[in-house]
């Protein structure tokens, strides 16, 4: 039986990625993604907090470059990909991190100091027109779908 390693994370751009080449022009972008578990209030009356989680996504060659222009800090993406460990020996102590290489990445929502500042165009206008994602252009997003996304993302 084969295995699955396979990520789907829906959250907020922590900063804008940081963007390098390596020695032959490959672009990698690397940026960290907050998702937040809502809080709630138990039968007794107590108080959960929210609870956030950070997560490492590294973004490879077209997918890099595209990040570079169009994410910004708070953005709502959706990633798709998968989970890769790496581990790294520094002052004699073995070191691992667990990062997620995004295979699919899409913009589901921007704050409005990254909206066009055109005063006739409705928000659901402005995201149509800019650019989604890398990956596929026909692809419907979530945020579209007025099916189980719709809400989520404000």
């Amino acid at each position: 039986m084969s295995s699955v390693n396979k990520v789907i994370l829906i959250g907020n751009v922590g900063a804008d990625p940081e963007v390098r080449y390596l020695d032959r022009g490959v672009a990698i972008a690397n940026f960290n993604l907050a998702t937040t578990e809502r809080g709630y209030t138990m039968q007794n009356g107590t108080q959960v907090p929210d609870v956030t989680e950070w997560h490492s996504i590294v973004l490879w060659r077209n997918l890099a470059e595209w990040a570079q222009q169009n994410l910004r800090k708070s953005m709502k993406v959706y990633v798709e990909g998968k989970l890769k460990t790496r581990a790294w020996e520094k002052d004699g102590q073995v070191r691992r991190k667990t990062e997620v290489i995004a295979e699919n990445i899409q913009i589901l929502y921007r704050p409005e100091q990254y909206r066009k500042s055109n005063d006739e165009t409705s928000a659901t206008e402005q995201l149509n027109d800019a650019p989604e994602g890398p990956n596929d252009e026909a692809q419907q997003t979530p945020e579209a779908d007025n099916g189980f996304f719709n809400g989520l993302f404000r």
